[in-house]
């Protein structure tokens, strides 16, 4: 026989359930321009590269980092102490110019940014998912976005399903090739 308690505590699950799957979860657009960004790179520094604060979603910081001719973003008022601002992808890079914004009911837990590299000749660009964390913000994804029609769909589902539970400590980065198919 089933108690009130255990129908109370299974119509709880169901409740709760229903409310984490209910998150209306979208996408918003801000610029990543770097002529629009303030110069706030050290003195001591500006030989070996430069680093801009950009206005992000909401007035968040944007750290855009440039050094060895590779691109480094973070975000957040500690952008500067983050693993982001760290990671990059393996070539020589440069940012695109528009940052995507994953909110889930209005806040921000993830981005997506294309990054557009040259080896040796070969150029290409990658769509670099990146989780947004109280405590850290580091790279979850890079999808490699040439030869690959649904690239852009693929790093908004990689970012909704795995950001908001990816340990910066913990887990590891995963790459996707041009067939939408993990290779690491």
């Amino acid at each position: 026989m089933i108690s009130a308690r255990h129908c109370a505590f299974g119509l709880a699950l169901v409740l709760l359930s229903s409310a984490a799957s209910a998150k209306t979860v979208k996408s918003v657009y801000t610029p990543l321009a770097l002529k629009g960004c303030e110069n706030v790179t050290p003195p001591e520094a500006a030989e070996y590269g430069g680093v801009f604060r950009c206005e992000g979603l909401g007035g968040l910081d944007v750290r855009v980092a440039e050094g060895d001719l590779r691109m480094f973003v973070s975000y957040g008022p500690d952008a500067a102490a983050q693993l982001a601002a760290q990671q990059t992808v393996p070539a020589f890079n440069t940012t695109g110019e528009t940052l995507e914004w994953r909110l889930a009911d209005g806040a921000p837990f993830a981005t997506i940014l294309r990054f557009h590299w040259d080896s040796d000749g070969a150029k290409g660009s990658t769509l670099v998912v990146t989780k947004l964390g109280e405590t850290d913000t580091c790279h979850v994804a890079h999808i490699q976005a040439a030869g690959n029609p649904d690239a852009n769909t693929l790093a908004r589902e990689i970012a909704d399903a795995q950001a908001p539970g990816f340990d910066c400590q913990r887990d590891r980065l995963r790459t996707y090739g041009p067939d939408g198919k993990q290779t690491d």
